[in-house]
This record gives C-alpha cells, structure tokens and sequence, in this order.
C-alpha cells in the first residue's frame, strides 16, 4: 500500500470534513422541492459562476486533459476555445426564455412547443447522458484515489461516489451550489500547485517545457495515429477525418447544446437571483474555465518534458500504449510531489469530480420527479412526499454512477478524453436539433418532433452498432460508417432539425400552444 505523510491525510480529511459540514449546514433551507431544486430562486450570481465552472471542470480536465496532452497533443482542447460562444449565445437568448417562463427544467420548454411525449424523449436523453458522463469522471477519481492509497478500485469508487451522493441527497442545489465554490478554489490551488512543481523540477523552467515541446510536435494539433506517431491535421471541413475546424465545430455544437438545454445549466439559470445576476454568473464562469482548461493541457505538455528527463517504467509504458495514460498525473503526484502538495492535488482532484458529480446527481433527481413523476406519475401529492422522492432519486443515481465507474474499469481506449468525445457525441440525442427547432421556428408539433426523433434514434443506434463484427453487412450505409465517431453529435442535431422542419411544413397545421412560440419571439 502506498504511504504518504501524515500532514497530507490531514489536508484531505480537512477537504472532506469541509464539504460534509457545508452540506450540513445548508440542509435546514433544503425542506420544500423549490429550495431543493432552485434554491428559492435567491442564489448570487458570484457563487453560481463559481458554480458553473466547477461543474465544467471535472476530474476529466484535472486528469484526462493532461493526459491526452502528455499521450498526443493539443488537438481535443480546440472544442474548449469556442466556449465565449456558448456563453454568448446563452447570455443574450436562452436564459431569457427560461427565466421568462420561471421553469425549475430545461423539458418543460418541449412539452409546451411539442407536446407531453417529447417533454419525456428530453427527459430520458439528459439523464442517461449524465449517468454515462458521471460514471467516467468517478472512474477516474477511483483511478487517483488507487494510486494514492493502494485501496482497490473497486473501493475507491464506492468511497468517493458514496460519499458525494451522500452530501447531494442532503443538500440539493445549494449544498451544490456552495461545495462547489469551496472546491473550485481547491481545484484551481491544486493544479497550480502540481504546474509549479513540474516547472520547478525541469531545469530550464518554462522555456525549456516549452522549446522540446514544440520541436517534438506537442504544442500542435495533432493526433496519435495507428503507428503511435503524431500526425498533423489539415483546415478541411469533413465528417471523415478530425480537422481543426470539425473539432471547433465539435466545440461549437457541445457548448451551444449546454447552454440551450443542459438542465444543469438551466437549473442554475432558475436558481440565480435576478437574470442580471444569471447573466453575471455566465461569464464569471467563463472567465474561470478558459484559463484553467489551458493550464491542465499544458500540464499534460509539461510533464511530457519532465518524464522525458525522468523516464519511469509507468511514464514510459503510458506512450508504448501498456499503461494507460490517465495514470499520469497521480503518477507524477504519488512519486515526485513534496509533503504537503501531495494532499493538496489529491484535495483538487477531489475537488474537480465532486463539483461536477454533485450538480448532475441533483440535476437528475429534479428531472425525475419533475418531468417525469410528479407529471405522469403522481400529480396531487403534497411537497414534502416529492421532496421524500427527489431524495431517494438521487441515491438511485449515486447507485448507477457507481455501477456505471465499476463497468468502466474493463474499457480499453486510446485515452479517456477520447471516449468521452465519443460517448457524448452518441448520446447527445440530437437535442440542440430538437431545441433549436422550438427555439427559432414556428415549424411542426409534436407529430413532426416524433418523426424527427425516430429518425435520430435511427441514426444513434445504428452509430453505436455497425462497428461491431456481427452487424449484416447488407445492412451497412457506406457513407454514414465513413463519418468520424467525434462527429455523431453534429449529424444528430442536423438530422433531428431537418426531418422536424421538413415535416413540420408537410403536415396539415394544427393549433399548438401560442404561449410557447410568442415566448420565443419566432
């Protein structure tokens, strides 16, 4: 079992003891479903931007970044530099159209453009997306907290997922939205702190990390290929290969999808005090994200150099491809950082999952007691047995995360940053499509919205299943095999937009609910 110095267990059982008591201490204003899921509606601007970026700055920046950055380049950090964008486009339109209609989701836009079936469809897509994207960031938090202590990833994962479940099911959306402030400090000192030190231990500093980056290819976009070698990647536009401007289009669809229809972004837009105070919460979020993401990628670059200088059996396997290369920062934490800094990183990376995992466990429960219990299930029961439910649906989905962290132990990918492009581009659903298609016209209804939704489902499933060796090969569409696995998502809005109009404007009209097309101004 790997042992380290007792001031550094001190510093993590502080983290913990923290983040219980401010759980704790925020439960008393937790006891009707509108402080659970909005916080009363009173939340400042300040902490939900804080709020906002710790829920963006997963275990997936503090671990997979750098890691694809110390296995490839910088080519999956171009999705991140569109993210002023998003943030632009969430500002000035879709926060309006939320707080206008003071809903507590982001699914109760669809059933008043599109009817009550597609409300579930949103529903559905969200909450699986989420257990999926959850269960990769606890996977990685079980990889540290394995390396740190030499418990079993099994383990690891029930201890972490547990334990953040625990402080969700308790405090709903302000013990979130407050443990999340705390650790976004946390995680931003921890990844200083860990840049620092590798700068510190390479003896030309910064200009040497950045001199042999760039005259090996690693400050580039560009990308691993079979022969384990980085191959640059053009400007073309095409659904075939990775490109610089297919990767910020990527970017651009992720973000505009998550700040039009995120219920963890929506949430967060409901729960702000005034809509000047939601906007505020935006770009403070912005403004902390940004900076962040760049300095975890060129952590990964800068530890690429180090164990250049240094190499290790474990930091030369993860480029041979026998290691994987998320074992890179705990790695570099467990074998060269100081007393004191080693539980300091260990409290950020803690820090980064939790924030995330919290916002998305409480999201959940909102979404199923909201769109899906109180509204199909049991509609005239009184507030405290849907707050009794909310609770218990976010255990249930502590209980799936894990489940899903303890599967992905058997994965094998080229890195993690990898998979989750991938698995959010097949899940995403083509709901920015579906969105955008409310949001902008006054086209189809919910007859429209089921043809555009089974030809999407079409296209996901046959996404997810034609690779596999037994799929009939008389059943193969030669172009649609032919687009990259990054791209799923751009193709699902298109389709879900396209098939909605097309038969929005081929069908017989039918009166829908005027209220929901004169919010949106079309």
């Amino acid at each position: 079992m790997t042992s380290i110095p007792v001031v550094d267990w001190a510093v993590i059982a502080a983290y913990f003891a923290g983040m219980a008591g401010i759980a704790w201490f925020v439960r008393r204003r937790a006891q009707t479903t509108e402080g659970y899921f909005l916080g009363s509606r009173a939340m400042p601007g300040w902490a939900v931007g804080f709020s906002i970026a710790g829920t963006a700055i997963s275990s997936i920046t503090f671990m997979a970044l750098p890691a694809d950055a110390y296995k490839t380049a910088w080519l999956r950090m171009l999705p991140n530099f569109v993210l002023p964008l998003g943030v632009l486009a969430g500002s000035l339109f879709f926060l309006r159209i939320y707080r206008d209609g003071r809903t507590t989701t982001a699914f109760e836009f669809l059933e008043a453009r599109f009817g009550p079936s597609t409300r579930l469809y949103g529903a559905f897509t969200f909450v699986v997306g989420q257990l999926l994207r959850i269960s990769l960031i606890l996977f990685l938090l079980g990889q540290l907290t394995h390396e740190l202590t030499g418990l079993s990833p099994e383990a690891s994962i029930l201890v972490a997922g547990l334990f953040v479940g625990g402080y969700t099911a308790v405090g709903g959306i302000e013990a979130v939205v407050w443990t999340d402030v705390a650790e976004t400090v946390i995680l931003t000192v921890g990844g200083v702190a860990c840049l620092a030190v590798v700068l510190w231990k390479v003896p030309g500093g910064l200009s040497e990390i950045v001199a042999t980056a760039w005259a090996h290819g690693k400050l580039s976009f560009s990308d691993l290929g079979p022969d384990g070698a980085l191959h640059p990647t053009t400007m073309r536009l095409t659904l075939t290969e990775k490109s610089v401007s297919m990767m910020l289009l990527v970017g651009l669809g992720h973000w505009l999808t998550e700040y039009a229809c995120n219920q963890n972004m929506v949430q967060k837009y409901c729960a702000s005090a005034s809509t000047r105070e939601a906007r505020r919460a935006l770009w403070i979020g912005c403004a902390w994200m940004l900076p962040l993401w760049i300095s975890f990628q060129f952590l990964g670059t800068a530890l690429w150099v180090f164990f250049q200088r240094h190499p290790t059996p474990t930091s030369t396997g993860i480029l041979a491809g026998t290691v994987t290369a998320e074992r890179i920062v705990p790695h570099f934490v467990v074998t060269q950082l100081p007393a004191g800094f080693k539980g300091l990183v260990v409290a950020g990376v803690l820090a980064a999952a939790m924030s995330t995992l919290n916002s998305a466990l409480n999201a959940i429960a909102t979404v199923g007691v909201v769109d899906v219990y109180r509204r199909h299930v049991s509609q005239r029961r009184d507030d405290r047995h849907y707050l009794l439910v909310a609770r218990s649906l976010s255990w249930l989905a502590t209980v799936a995360m894990v489940a899903g962290a303890l599967l992905l132990l058997e994965a094998r990918t080229k890195t993690l940053e990898d998979a989750a492009i991938r698995l959010i581009a097949l899940t995403s659903g083509g709901l920015l499509g579906l969105y955008l298609l409310g949001f902008l016209t006054r086209r189809g209804d919910g007859r429209s919205a089921a043809l555009a939704i089974g030809a999407t489902l079409v296209l996901s499933l046959y996404r997810a299943v034609s690779p596999a060796p037994w799929f009939p090969d008389v059943l193969r569409v030669a172009p649609l095999d032919a687009v990259h696995g990054y791209y799923t998502a751009l193709l699902a809005h298109a389709v879900m937009f396209g098939v909605g109009w097309m038969a929005g404007a081929l069908l017989p009209r039918r009166r829908t609910l005027e209220a929901a097309t004169e919010a949106i101004g079309a």
